[in-house]
């Protein structure tokens, strides 16, 4: 919006422009055209002094010229045909023996942007091209740049693409490198420029003589290029090795991309590249700049989804100062969590308290989350800083700290109790929607260990008529069901009282049919209510382990080096918006698709009497995508003694030796399974690491071989909680005996007559066999196929993890 007075304003101007005696002072001149720029500036239209501002560009200040071409840019598109005016002035001093004046009347004849001018401007651009002063010539290539954007559908000019190539040597390295931005530029639909070996080698020749962001230039359009040799490969490499270390920060980053680019074929050059960039990654995020700082943290998680242990030795560099942005302490907790070992969880734990009580409310929510994801592999821990944070009474706190428990006995179902225990009292601070929702979530699934549920449950429902949030309604109807299921006497009232309001009353239509289907769920009976309602209370097999399987290199560094580090939300962090995690999808985390460290088949076989049948079963990723749908969960109680273990192991391959119809009989509710799992690196694990992780899973192992030992055994045992059918006992052995070939199968002792398919079972038997990897012998009683079938998927989840960080 002009100011007011402003047409008064520039009548003045445009009389003192023209006022001669003015004209005749170049000081008082050159103050009225700064006076112009200046009302410019501020927002007033001077579009109306533009004859005048013609006239006073021929001048041989350089000052007043600059003024004056700034002026004539900004509004030039406005006056197109009194911009011809100009054109002769500019052509005049492209020849002027000053060099500066040169490159002025270049830069600004590009800049006044008007397709009526291109034929005027080419023929100044070209001899611009060849002037001897380098200043002009840089001016000049980012001219013909500026001329193919006006017209875009123009041919292209050979003769001129020609020229550029050859400026490519030119000896001045910025003319160089903005030869190559111009190319880009006008090849953009042909690829960009041509990057051949004599360009290739002349460019990493020159690359010292380039400023930081020509050495940048230079480097990102040499990805494009692929050695034909290598010994060329290994010669470039040589090349760039000194600015892998660069102190500046864009110019490591841009030589590490090519790097990635170059040993796309060769993890193990990656790999030693990730180590090379370590110090200068550490550097920058103790950089002045706090951009620099996010950028170097946010590149540093890419690192660690490759090689995890890159940062290990320095994660102190990683802890907060209380002066930082809230942004850059959330993605530096990120960090310290991938970072988390057996030596430093102490220390990182300690530090991470310190920080949940940050004035910062996100900076404080987002260490509690990080302390929870911890919580997966040092649970005991993490729960007692989480039960003393409780203690604040901090709202914040603790609603961060209910919505982590919550998160942490999907993953951890072994922490439930300690979990139930604490939850006491905890609805008298929680205020926000997303802490009540995780209360009810957990009161509704662990109700029946949480003596003051119903009463906590009255108390919100005696509050549904005041209250806003939708979420809350919804997950309050859905715990109120649940814990009617298994606390009907202390809930059926307070039900009652929920669903009338709510089908009655209730303005959301969403509430509202919810509690509908409840209602009409009641009508169907009880047992169809706790079928529909009883979800699972857990998924061991989301996340095992704070660590990930490593991954390749190729899968993120294409995103190296560019905005898409910035964008990605904390990895493996779950969302803090969400309410139930049955209700959630979790996207698969990269490398770590179980179908690949599976066999594609497996074999069941049915002893039949004296006529043993066999038979094919589902494929594994049959398999992994039925486990989603079983409500399952596994416990370590009661304990098994190794004589017992061994007993029941014996016991169970006593039932195949004998033949008679008593043995037959209590076959049926017995079942055996073998599998096969590649994964290698497993019997070099160490015990206390193997048993650590089947721990976390509520799998108890018994006896280990010592490691790199052939034939490599471990025996397990847990037991399986199923909804809908008895609790079962599972028994396991893992065997590695060094690549011999071994058939996978799976015994069951159920009947099963298949006639005239003998060549059908042959093939099915050759299908299965299989090199290397480790043997898995499951033994179950009583039978529930379901549950074997997701106890493996488990149990290949661990072992695929251990055996990727291993290798």
């Amino acid at each position: 919006m002009p100011y007011l007075g402003s047409e008064d304003t520039v009548r003045e101007l445009r009389r003192a422009l023209s006022n001669p005696n003015i004209q005749s002072d170049p000081l008082r001149y050159r103050n009225t055209i700064l006076k112009v720029i200046r009302l410019m500036s501020q927002g007033v239209d001077v579009s109306g002094l533009f004859s005048e501002m013609v006239k006073a560009c021929a001048t041989v200040d350089i000052v007043q010229k600059k003024l004056v071409y700034v002026f004539l840019c900004s509004y030039a598109t406005l006056n197109p045909e009194l911009s011809l005016l100009v054109i002769n002035t500019l052509r005049k001093d492209c020849q002027d023996p000053n060099p500066m004046v040169r490159s002025l009347a270049l830069r600004n004849m590009t800049n006044l942007r008007l397709p009526s001018l291109v034929e005027y401007v080419e023929q100044p651009l070209t001899a611009g091209l060849r002037d001897r002063a380098a200043s002009v010539r840089r001016v000049a290539v980012l001219g013909w740049a500026k001329l193919y954007n006006l017209q875009p559908n123009s041919e292209i000019d050979a003769a001129m693409v020609n020229e550029l190539y050859s400026l490519l040597r030119d000896p001045d390295p910025v003319v160089m490198v903005n030869c190559l931005r111009a190319l880009e530029e006008i090849l953009k639909e042909e690829g960009g420029v041509a990057i051949n070996k004599p360009i290739t080698h002349h460019l990493l020749n020159r690359l010292k003589e380039c400023d930081v962001w020509g050495q940048c230039e230079v480097l990102r359009v040499l990805q494009r290029y692929r050695p034909q040799s290598d010994d060329e490969l290994f010669d470039i490499l040589s090349l760039l090795d000194a600015s892998l270390v660069s102190p500046h920060p864009p110019v490591m980053a841009a030589t590490f991309s090519l790097f990635l680019s170059l040993c796309s074929g060769l993890p193990a050059v990656s790999l030693a590249a990730l180590e090379r960039v370590r110090a200068p990654l550490l550097a920058a995020c103790g950089s002045v700049s706090r951009e620099m700082r996010f950028t170097a943290l946010c590149h540093i998680q890419l690192l660690l989804r490759s090689l995890p242990g890159l940062m290990g030795a320095h994660y102190k560099r990683f802890f907060c100062g209380y002066a930082e942005p809230a942004y850059i302490k959330q993605r530096k907790m990120q960090v310290l969590v991938e970072l988390v070992n057996d030596e430093n969880v102490a220390m990182l734990l300690d530090e991470l308290k310190g920080y949940c009580t940050d004035v910062n409310t996100d900076t404080a929510q987002a260490a509690i989350s990080a302390i929870g994801r911890i919580g997966r592999s040092y649970s005991d821990r993490c729960l007692e800083i989480l039960i003393g944070l409780l203690g604040l009474k901090q709202e914040h706190i603790t609603s961060a700290v209910v919505q982590t428990m919550r998160d942490l006995v999907w993953v951890c179902p072994q922490c439930s109790d300690t979990v139930c225990l604490a939850l006491e009292g905890c609805e008298e601070t929680l205020q926000d929607s997303q802490g009540r929702q995780a209360l009810l979530w957990l009161l509704g699934v662990y109700g029946e260990r949480v003596s003051s549920a119903p009463y906590t449950l009255e108390v919100f429902i005696d509050g549904v008529r005041s209250e806003a949030s939708l979420g809350v309604k919804m997950e309050l109807l859905t715990a109120a069901m649940r814990l009617f299921s298994c606390r009907p006497a202390e809930t059926q009232d307070m039900l009652g009282r929920l669903l009338l309001y709510c089908i009655d009353e209730e303005t959301d239509m969403c509430v509202r049919d919810q509690a509908l289907l409840y209602y009409r769920l009641l009508h169907c009976g009880m047992e169809e209510t706790q079928k529909v309602l009883q979800g699972r209370r857990s998924d061991p097999s989301l996340g095992v382990l704070i660590g990930r399987p490593a991954e390749p290199v190729g899968q993120w560094a294409c995103s190296f080096n560019t905005l898409e580090p910035l964008r990605q939300s904390a990895v493996e962090t779950e969302s803090t918006s969400r309410g139930s995690p049955e209700h959630v999808t979790f996207a698969p985390k990269p490398n770590a698709d179980l179908s690949d460290t599976l066999n594609s088949n497996q074999v069941e076989k049915v002893h039949a009497g004296s006529d043993a049948a066999n038979r094919c079963t589902e494929s594994s990723s049959d398999v992994l995508a039925s486990d989603a749908v079983v409500p399952l969960s596994l416990s370590l109680s009661p304990a098994l003694s190794p004589e017992e273990f061994e007993h029941l192991w014996l016991r169970q391959q006593g039932l195949h030796a004998e033949q008679g119809a008593e043995d037959r009989d209590e076959e049926k509710d017995y079942v055996c399974v073998e599998e096969h799992i590649q994964c290698p690196a497993i019997p070099h694990c160490s015990p206390q690491s193997l048993q650590a992780a089947m721990q976390l899973v509520n799998i108890q192992t018994l006896a280990f071989t010592p490691p790199n030992t052939l034939p490599w055994r471990v025996y397990l045992y847990t037991h399986t909680q199923h909804t809908h059918s008895a609790d079962t006992l599972i028994l396991g052995e893992l065997l590695y005996t060094g690549g011999a070939n071994q058939t996978v199968g799976v015994e069951t002792a159920d009947k099963m007559v298949v006639e005239g398919k003998e060549e059908e079972r042959a093939e099915q038997k050759e299908s299965v066999r299989k090199d290397g990897g480790v043997k898995v012998t499951l033994k179950q009683q009583p039978r529930d196929d379901a549950a074997v079938r997701v106890f493996l998927s488990i149990l290949t989840t661990v072992l695929h993890t251990l055996s990727s960080e291993r290798a």
